[in-house]
């Protein structure tokens, strides 16, 4: 009774319309009756990109291809020589086996290959980007391995049957990587007759399951909107009869999906780090095209909360290299490598983002994370620079950012607002940075399929926060769902004096247990402090470290250069330095030291980094 109770809860959180839409959408594929399983094309033919007559671009190409295939961006594959292997698990070494049936036959998830993301990554064409970069620049091979990899592709996925076709998302990342390539080399108007065919039959699989993606509230909505915009209108400038319907109906979703997914204060549905970036990436895309094909430009309302989600990002997103947070989802995720810089610098999107949507350029200098706008041939702001980043609240998505200009630091806050599916068990994770070092972090996502590791990863073990009984701050009713969702309570926002900041939030979870956690941050110090009631066993207290000397003496946590000091007011059962586990990086995974904290009564516990 009480499973059913927090099922119809979640329903209800997660929209009734939305329930239903994909209820139907997967009895309609059950009973062969939804229209996708009608769908028939014939296979493209290649070549489907002619030799280039362009110039070379003054900018270094990305770093994607070099005779090596690299999965979520680190794990390395020599190519040289060959085409991938479509259907191959190269972590495993296994194969794809129904890759001959219609795409709605195969399971979402195949127990041979273990995470079907490790057979989608070289479907995704970024090595596109790679290949066209080198082709433009003078490198005639490139060009010649660009068009047998793709005849390669179509002939192996012949349209709508294999693993390969089962997302509509992953074909839209393919249909983004077509068009960049044809913005590169110089093939948007005149391109060869298989690459529209391929559009074409893209977008076919696309719209038919366009109902499926808004229903999920998240990435795959703006993802397939925009290859239907994009795709579109590119099709309909080379008078493919369908190319409108589909350019009015992405325009349409885009409208949409950006006005309920995209708050106010630029928080987007998913609180993840990395899917915001690809939100971003996404919008970036549609408005290059819509400029480079004229068509009207889309709401105010849209370009209000599209530039302020190139706010929320640049504001967590670490200046001196890049980086940001591991908040949040993560399955490794990049949409425009074009740049040559490393899977997790954010700045090639949040520079791409703010010259098209706030005018003015994200950096001052102009290093590798500006190539990206040569390559898109969209100037390089040098003279107008949006302000430093400063303490602000982005309260409808449940984030606090702390600064300390001076000192180079920034503290991010999470405290639960959850107008949608929260993806981690995060609430009051603490996030701190110094100079480019993410001193206390976030644990990140590694696998979606492995139900161990996911578990872990997005659960309470894996960020800066409390544990209540050793369960985690929602139940989970599924592999991707917790009920009961945190509601935020005394919450604080940002507060600057002279030379603090401070911010607040608690909650009480489903089960009753309260927390409520304070922050100071001063020039060199951040000070924690955590009130608990409500728990049953014990309080477990994380702060997930860098990679250092720890030594932990007399309740004193050093490496020489900063100390956590951590005291109670209640007996400190344990306090130790153990094992966890951090994912930077999909499928890849690292032990970090974390300081374990365990009291068994309710009272007040206080830590203070110093640096």
């Amino acid at each position: 009774m009480k499973e059913i109770r927090l099922s119809l809860q979640s329903i209800w959180s997660l929209g009734i319309n939305n329930v239903l839409r994909v209820l139907i959408y997967r009895l309609g594929l059950k009973a062969h009756l939804h229209p996708a399983c009608r769908l028939k094309a014939k296979t493209p033919k290649g070549p489907f990109f002619s030799d280039c007559f362009l110039g070379p671009v003054n900018a270094s190409p990305s770093s994607k291809w070099d005779g090596k295939s690299l999965s979520f961006s680190w794990y390395e594959r020599s190519l040289v020589g060959k085409c991938p292997e479509w259907f191959l698990n190269p972590f495993t070494g296994k194969r794809f086996c129904n890759c001959s049936a219609e795409w709605w036959k195969i399971p979402d998830f195949d127990p041979e290959v273990s995470d079907i993301k490790t057979v989608w990554e070289a479907s995704r064409f970024d090595w596109l980007i790679a290949m066209a970069q080198r082709s433009r620049n003078g490198e005639k091979e490139s060009l010649k391995i660009l068009n047998q990899w793709l005849e390669d592709w179509n002939e192996k996925n012949p349209p709508y049957k294999g693993p390969n076709w089962k997302c509509g998302q992953e074909a839209s990342f393919r249909v983004f990587h077509l068009a960049i390539a044809g913005v590169i080399l110089g093939q948007i108007e005149k391109p060869l007759p298989g690459l529209p065919q391929m559009l074409h039959v893209h977008l076919r699989r696309i719209d038919s399951t366009t109902g499926y993606a808004v229903a999920q509230n998240n990435n795959h909505g703006t993802s397939e909107a925009a290859a239907l915009f994009i795709g579109g209108k590119w099709l309909e400038s080379l008078g493919d009869p369908l190319g409108e319907k589909w350019a009015i109906k992405g325009r349409q979703l885009l409208e949409d999906r950006i006005g309920r997914l995209v708050m106010k204060d630029g928080s987007f549905s998913q609180y993840s780090v990395n899917y915001h970036r690809l939100l971003l990436d996404t919008v970036s895309l549609v408005e290059l095209f819509r400029i480079y094909f004229k068509a009207l430009s889309f709401s105010k309302a849209w370009y209000f909360r599209v530039k302020a989600a190139v706010e929320w990002l640049r504001s967590l997103v670490d200046e001196t290299n890049g980086d940001a947070p591991n908040l949040g989802a993560n399955d490794g995720v990049l949409l425009l490598p074009l740049s040559p810089t490393n899977y997790r610098d954010f700045r090639p999107s949040v520079q791409l983002a703010s010259v098209l949507f706030a005018g003015a350029a994200a950096y001052k200098s102009d290093g590798a994370w500006s190539e990206i706008l040569k390559w898109l041939n969209l100037p390089v702001q040098k003279n107008t620079v949006l302000p430093v980043r400063q303490n602000q609240n982005f309260d409808e998505g449940g984030y606090a950012v702390l600064c300390s200009q001076a000192k180079n630091i920034t503290v991010i806050f999470r405290y639960p607002r959850f107008r949608f599916r929260p993806g981690h068990s995060d609430a009051l994770h603490v996030d701190l940075w110094k100079n480019g070092v993410n001193m206390l972090r976030d644990g990140g996502s590694f696998s979606y399929s492995d139900l161990k590791w996911h578990h872990y990863f997005s659960g309470v073990e894996s960020h800066n926060t409390i544990q209540f009984d050793g369960r985690d701050q929602m139940p989970r009713l599924s592999r991707f769902l917790f009920g009961k969702w945190l509601q935020t309570e005394r919450f604080e926002e940002v507060k600057v004096s002279d030379d603090e900041a401070s911010a607040s939030a608690g909650y009480i979870d489903w089960q009753g247990a309260r927390h409520f956690r304070g922050l100071v941050l001063k020039e060199n110090l951040l000070e924690v402090t955590d009130e608990i009631e409500g728990f049953s066993k014990n309080a477990v207290l994380r702060w997930r470290l860098f990679e250092s000397s720890w030594s932990l003496l007399g309740g004193i946590l050093s490496d020489g250069k900063c100390t956590l000091n951590v005291d109670a007011n209640v007996p400190v059962v344990r306090m130790e330095l153990v094992e966890g586990w951090e994912s930077l990086y999909y499928l890849k995974k690292r032990v970090i030291p974390v300081l374990e904290v365990e009291v068994r009564k309710p009272g007040r516990i206080r830590s203070e980094f110093h640096w």
